[in-house]
């Protein structure tokens, strides 16, 4: 394995009622991490970041939904640390996070304004390891993932689940950009890639390509290489999330 796969451990942090999966990404020399998607729960993630001894030195956001961008203003304010990304076009989301938490009965959620947005293709650094951004619309119009080649992993937010996809039933989704983000900016990445959605288990881009019953090669028509997912006829029948 490289430096960059060894150098920096991810540990996945369930937050808010909706549980959420927050990345907790840091460099076990340093003590310095990353937090992607801070949703909610700011004590717990503090707890959390102590008792593994670590400092919070970056935040992350992949899109504006409360239960993904919920706790980062009030940790920007306990640490100083800085707010980065979504893409600007998931501003209206941000500024909305404290009425909707309402609608779900989350108190102490808060609307943020990043101290900067992301553009696709740009590239984060963390610890010395580089990751690549793409924008990613369709179940947000800004929504990212952040992804890393060497250590084969993508932060995908709500773009993509283990045998499903998101909403797009939200004010300015769009299923067929959510469909292409996916094809176009997902898939060519690499079979091997492990991604950490935004809720419930880790998958793979390979595993997703050839079964799930949403974005499977053989329903979408995705030709990226030889393979070709098995026949899932027209099971639509599988859970989604917010």
């Amino acid at each position: 394995m490289s430096e960059a796969q060894t150098k920096l451990q991810i540990r996945i942090m369930p937050v808010t009622p909706l549980q959420q999966n927050c990345s907790i990404l840091f460099d076990p020399e340093t003590k310095h991490a990353c937090l992607v998607d801070p949703g909610g729960d700011a004590d717990r993630l503090m707890q959390a970041l102590e008792q593994l001894g670590l400092t919070l030195t970056r935040m992350w956001l992949t899109h504006g939904h409360l239960d993904h961008a919920g706790a980062a203003a009030e940790l920007r304010e306990r640490t100083g640390v800085a707010v980065e990304g979504p893409h600007a076009d998931d501003q209206f989301w941000l500024d909305q996070i404290e009425d909707n938490a309402k609608r779900y009965g989350i108190a102490d959620l808060r609307n943020v304004t990043p101290d900067r947005y992301f553009e696709d293709g740009e590239t984060l650094e963390f610890e010395g390891v580089r990751f690549a951004v793409s924008h990613t619309p369709g179940h947000t119009p800004g929504h990212v993932v952040i992804h890393n080649d060497e250590m084969k992993v993508a932060f995908v937010g709500d773009v993509l689940f283990a045998g499903s996809i998101g909403r797009t039933d939200f004010p300015r989704g769009n299923h067929q950009q959510l469909i292409d983000s996916i094809t176009g900016k997902l898939w060519p990445l690499g079979d091997d890639i492990t991604f950490v959605p935004g809720h419930g288990p880790l998958s793979t881009f390979g595993r997703e390509r050839q079964s799930n019953p949403f974005v499977a090669d053989r329903l979408t028509g995705y030709a990226g290489t030889e393979k070709q997912a098995p026949d899932v006829g027209e099971q639509r029948t599988t859970k989604r999330y917010t």
